[in-house]
């Protein structure tokens, strides 16, 4: 009490104010807070994120002295910018998406300064409080682009030092050996940690925004250049030292050193147009006449904080009056019976198994119609999903980067007319790794999508705003992905089997999903009686 009554009179009612809000907001959502530490402290990716809240700090104390000047006073209007991040959050955590309630929760901390303290006083700390955003482990959806690029330019550097290269995918061969580019080479943690210490040193050696905008655009596309030099490089000292340097884990730490040279280089230049700390500017005041009674103050202050604390609390009060019991026991999917349309099972073992983790229900099996190639079919199938089960997720991929069997070596789309309906698909070509010597170099022609209740689609986006809005409205969160494949000398111009596949069954492989579908309902509606 006794240091609370030392504080400027202003800030007596708006500090108690403004940490029982933020308080509420960890204590509500602390599961969201502790993944975000708990995807700190797993992935070296996002492992910068733990200075991120103690610099944050440090900054606002800096301004400790123009904010004793201000006459902080709650501002209701961003009750709605939060309320639009507790949707967020809902969204997010109804479909899983780690990265959607993690933003949520940090944009709530961050609007809950203006909403108790008003916009002139958090106007003084912008900064700090947008720098809390580097604490969102996100980003990691542009890898599989960076992968590209990397080998992209690794490739082309190789062949103008006139290397010879073999590519397939995102694996090559040069005279002296095999290489992959795999999720470490992607240069994603340079970029992360690039981007936060950048945006910090441009903050405090720069006055300009200029100046500031100019340095952050050369902290992101310097980390993108170096890790594309760092591997060129890597690989030139293992072609060059008959792969007895650069090979192995000890790859990665030559990485780090050259990465950390390049970051000191542009610390170095950098600093050569550094500013003047310019003085202190005293932030506008309040005019005195909007400035609010103190009786008056203290009473919108805490119906502030009501209102507050219950538009915080309705997302999770909705969660717990909808939540649905989990599953008895997981979906045992038997395979469809696709006789009538001359498709018969087939026993041989499947050649393609997608990496799909955790689903309620998995399916591999085969088909073959008279006089056609034999197609393979994979289905995994979730339902009531959560963190750990879900259908979208950057680790569900056809195939993984350091698969040992495939690689990816194309991409696309395409769309079927079927049983009335415009399927959209994912098209992709997979090679078999002759870099290992296995299968020969054959090769698949893939096709994927997403069944969401009953709707098909092939965009990870879509799949997830649309299912997260159908388990708002209540009617479940059942989905499943459909792979189908065959060889590719075997599939006909334009993939035909595969488009007689689906043409021929789309119709009973629906109806099939849409009784796994009803079955779940019922298993849900009994254990809810």
């Amino acid at each position: 009490m006794k240091a609370l009554m030392t504080l400027p009179p202003a800030w007596r009612p708006a500090l108690p104010l403004l940490l029982i809000a933020l308080m509420t907001v960890l204590w509500l959502y602390r599961d969201t807070g502790l993944a975000m530490v708990e995807i700190w402290d797993r992935s070296e990716t996002f492992a910068h994120a733990f200075v991120v809240p103690p610099i944050s700090l440090w900054l606002i104390w800096r301004q400790r002295a123009v904010l004793a000047l201000q006459s902080p006073q709650p501002a209701p209007a961003f009750l709605l910018p939060i309320a639009a991040m507790a949707l967020l959050w809902l969204l997010g955590d109804l479909a899983a998406v780690n990265s959607a309630t993690q933003l949520a929760l940090t944009a709530m901390l961050v609007l809950v300064v203006p909403a108790t303290l008003g916009w002139p006083t958090a106007r003084c700390i912008a900064f700090p409080l947008g720098f809390l955003f580097f604490a969102v482990p996100i980003g990691e959806f542009m890898m599989p682009q960076l992968m590209v690029w990397t080998a992209d330019f690794t490739i082309a550097a190789l062949r103008f030092s006139g290397i010879p290269v073999y590519r397939e995918g995102l694996q090559f061969v040069i005279p002296s050996g095999s290489w992959s580019v795999v999720e470490a080479c992607s240069g994603i943690r340079y970029l992360m940690a690039s981007m936060m210490v950048g945006t910090l040193f441009a903050y405090l050696n720069y006055r300009s925004l200029k100046r500031r905008w100019i340095f952050v655009g050369v902290a992101i596309v310097l980390p993108l250049a170096a890790n594309w030099v760092r591997a060129y490089l890597i690989v030139m000292l293992g072609h060059l030292s008959g792969n007895q340097l650069a090979t192995g884990a000890d790859h990665l730490v030559y990485g780090w050193v050259f990465f950390g040279i390049i970051m000191l280089l542009m610390f170095m230049i950098g600093a050569k147009w550094a500013e003047p700390d310019a003085q202190a500017p005293v932030a506008a005041l309040i005019p005195a006449g909007q400035v609010l009674s103190g009786h008056f103050l203290v009473a919108r202050s805490w119906l502030m904080l009501t209102g507050l604390l219950l538009l915080l609390a309705a997302p999770l009060l909705w969660l717990q009056s909808t939540s649905r019991p989990g599953p008895a026991e997981a979906l045992k999917l038997a395979a469809p019976d696709l006789a009538s349309s001359g498709w018969s099972q087939l026993s041989e073992p499947p050649r393609l198994k997608p990496s799909f983790n955790h689903p309620a229900g998995e399916l591999q099996t085969s088909y073959q119609k008279p006089g056609a190639a034999a197609v393979g079919l994979y289905v995994a199938y979730y339902r009531q999903q959560s963190y750990a089960s879900k259908l979208i997720s950057s680790n569900n991929v056809l195939v993984r980067s350091d698969d040992k069997t495939w690689s990816q070596v194309s991409a696309g789309t395409t769309t079927v007319q079927a049983s009335g309906q415009s399927l959209p698909l994912r098209t992709t070509e997979l090679s078999g790794s002759a870099l290992a010597g296995e299968l020969g170099g054959s090769r698949l022609r893939v096709w994927q999508l997403y069944w969401i209740n009953g709707r098909p689609l092939n965009s990870d986006w879509q799949a997830k705003i649309y299912g997260a809005v159908l388990r708002l409205l209540g009617r479940g969160d059942d989905a499943a992905v459909l792979v189908v494949y065959a060889d590719k000398a075997a599939a006909g111009p334009n993939d035909q089997v595969l488009a007689d596949f689906m043409r021929d069954n789309w119709s009973a492989i629906d109806g099939w999903l849409q009784r796994a579908r009803e079955a779940d309902e019922n298993s849900v509606s009994a254990q809810k009686n």
